[in-house]
């Protein structure tokens, strides 16, 4: 009797056999059939779905490994369900994640009983990193017809952090000349399509005074001149407004269609709450690898042992300088604080001076002990913790928007 294989989501790759979807899909076709696979979801996913597996079967079947398209289907969905966030089984609304990095939204959305039922995301590292967690890998390019044309006829709410890179003091500011800041007209075409009962953005705060403000207000006239949406908008800090002890400060959209949301005008933004949790709840405490620590004959440790004297904050490397929050609190995490010398999170242990570690990071963003980190380069991981949302904050938000539907 033939040794049966194990087979993974990962035998989809293009190195492992020969695609059948033409954007190279397939994993992402799998996965989001699989979660669904209980609930009418499933069909929109499924022909596509079974076209590979049975492409999958038709490629390794030979005489000595007998593979049969039943079994490929139970070993995956054991595969894609065994992981640390699951999609809850009972759910009161139905979401979308553009966007949508390694799961910020997904995971606070989930959080108070949300079901995903489409993400896409281009950074395959990203991916990876929402794949371990949440065992679905997304969709890919969104501005392509083809991966539009995955996302469900209904659902609820439409989420996506859209790419802030055009519209940050940390990018070069060009709005909606940047090729990133257009991004935001395919979500006006979703919108336009699906007409979801709330759009929920996030966005750095920038994006409000971007070109003296003419950005933002091109963003508010289509969602409300021309899709018909009812739209409340808000700076608010995690500081402030999460419980979590980084100063960052983002512009967050909610927008309601009034023809399915009646009673929209209830919705109201959360207040401030008392921050709790200091820098000591996140940091850890005991002697971290060697490589995270400044060494004496480092060129920038004198000016470092020079002005970080407390153990009680998180400094910030600045190109030539270090810059002391006063607050006791993190600095804005960036995309770019793995990449070199600037922006660098820098702390004062025990054990000498030190640069954040990735987890720590990911803690700055609220993201729990269990949340999985993968196996990539530390400068990976950095962008992705900076990158993403506060997931408490998108979650207090959520609350908000799940009390008014």
């Amino acid at each position: 009797m033939a040794k049966k294989k194990h087979i993974s989501i990962d035998e989809f790759d293009q190195k492992n056999y020969q695609n059948t979807l033409t954007e190279l899909e397939d994993k992402a076709v799998i996965t989001h059939y699989l979660h669904n696979i209980n609930n009418g979801i499933a069909k929109h996913y499924k022909n596509d779905a079974l076209r590979v597996i049975n492409n999958y079967v038709a490629q390794k079947q030979d005489k000595n490994n007998a593979v049969v398209a039943t079994d490929v289907i139970t070993e995956l969905q054991n595969e894609v369900t065994n992981i640390p966030f699951t999609t809850p089984t009972e759910y009161n609304f139905k979401f979308i994640d553009l966007f949508a990095g390694i799961g910020g939204f997904r995971l606070a959305l989930q959080n108070i009983g949300g079901k995903c039922v489409y993400t896409s995301e281009w950074d395959n590292y990203a991916k990876k990193t929402y794949q371990k967690n949440f065992g679905e890998v997304p969709f890919g390019d969104i501005t392509k017809e083809s991966t539009k044309n995955y996302i469900p006829e209904k659902f609820d709410v439409l989420c996506a952090g859209f790419p802030c890179q055009a519209f940050s003091i940390a990018g070069y500011r060009k709005g909606f000349s940047d090729t990133r800041g257009t991004l935001f007209f395919d979500v006006e075409a979703i919108i336009t399509k699906h007409k979801p009962k709330v759009v929920f953005l996030e966005n750095v705060k920038n994006l409000v005074t971007h070109d003296k403000g003419k950005t933002f207000k091109v963003i508010l006239e289509i969602l409300e001149q021309k899709l018909g949406y009812k739209v409340y908008h808000n700076v608010l800090n995690s500081l402030t407004h999460a419980n979590i002890p980084q100063n960052r400060e983002r512009i967050f959209i909610v927008a309601f269609d009034p023809k399915q949301v009646e009673n929209y005008a209830n919705f109201k933004f959360p207040n401030k709450i008392p921050l709790i949790k200091t820098i000591h709840d996140i940091i850890d405490s005991k002697k971290q690898e060697d490589k995270y620590y400044y060494p004496k004959e480092h060129q920038y440790y004198p000016e470092l042992i020079k002005n970080m004297t407390s153990k009680d904050t998180v400094y910030q490397w600045r190109r030539v300088y270090v810059r002391e929050n006063k607050n006791n609190a993190c600095p804005t995490l960036t995309a770019n604080m793995g990449t070199g010398g600037h922006n660098v999170p820098l702390i004062k242990d025990n054990f000498g001076i030190r640069k954040l570690t990735p987890r720590e990071c990911f803690s700055f963003q609220g993201y729990p002990i269990n949340y999985v980190l993968p196996n990539l380069a530390n400068g990976r991981l950095y962008m992705q913790a900076g990158n993403s949302v506060t997931t408490t904050l998108i979650e207090r938000i959520a609350k908000k928007i799940v009390n008014v539907l």
